[in-house]
Parts: structure tokens; C-alpha cells; sequence
């Protein structure tokens, strides 16, 4: 009998393939700060178990993708629908600065200042 693409060097190799997937997926920063952080939203504090854990995700908090500290210290546990608003006010503050330094000068102006003496000036 011929050994087919089913037999056990095949097996062998699928499972040395699964095991370097296992180990280089927990040596990524999410599984990182899933063993750091309780499996809480930072922002709305929902909680989260096993069965709805993919809606967990980690936010780096200085936007960078690339600045992964091992300590954690770039990283927060935000649920889907946080992680989405916190990027569109990041998006916000990219595209129109920030609200800090726009100060918005409430109006002065009264179109009916002087609506009396009008009314009471003769045409």
C-alpha cells in the first residue's frame, strides 16, 4: 500500500505546522494582553468570557501598532464597539485638531437690538 497524502507524514507535518501557529500566536501581543488583563472593556466595563471573547479586542493606546512593550504598558482591553469610537476620535482629532485648542466664541449679535426704534421710526 502506498503511502498517500493522508498518511502519517502528512499527519506529522500538519501538526509541527499547528504548534509553530500555537507559538507564534500566543507570543502576539493580544494573547500577551489577554493574560495581563482581566477580560474587561476598559471603557464601558462589560465583561467578557471565553464563549464572546472575540469581541475583545487590544487598542494601543499611542496608535501605534509597531510599539509593543511586553509590559503592556501601550495596550488597553477595548470591546468592539469602544475600540471603533476611540478610533473615530482619534480619526477626529487627525483630521480637524484638537477641541482643546479650538475655542468656540459664543455670538454676540442680536438681530433685534434695535427692533423698537424701528418700529417706531416713520417711513
Amino acid at each position: 500500500m502506498s503511502n498517500s497524502k493522508t498518511g502519517s507524514g502528512s499527519y506529522d507535518q500538519v501538526f509541527a505546522q499547528q504548534q509553530d501557529y500555537i507559538a507564534k500566536r500566543a507570543s502576539g501581543y493580544r494573547e500577551q494582553a489577554l493574560k495581563i488583563y482581566p477580560w474587561i472593556c476598559g471603557r464601558c466595563r462589560r465583561e467578557f468570557t471565553r464563549r464572546n471573547l472575540s469581541e475583545l479586542t487590544v487598542h494601543h493606546v499611542d496608535h501605534n501598532h509597531s510599539n509593543n512593550p511586553t509590559d503592556g504598558s501601550n495596550w488597553e482591553l477595548l470591546c468592539l464597539y469602544c475600540h471603533d469610537e476611540e478610533h473615530s476620535k482619534f480619526e477626529n482629532l487627525v483630521r480637524y485638531g484638537s477641541t482643546e485648542e479650538t475655542e468656540i466664541k459664543t455670538s454676540t449679535y442680536n438681530p433685534f437690538a434695535d427692533l423698537k426704534e424701528r418700529m417706531t421710526q416713520k417711513k
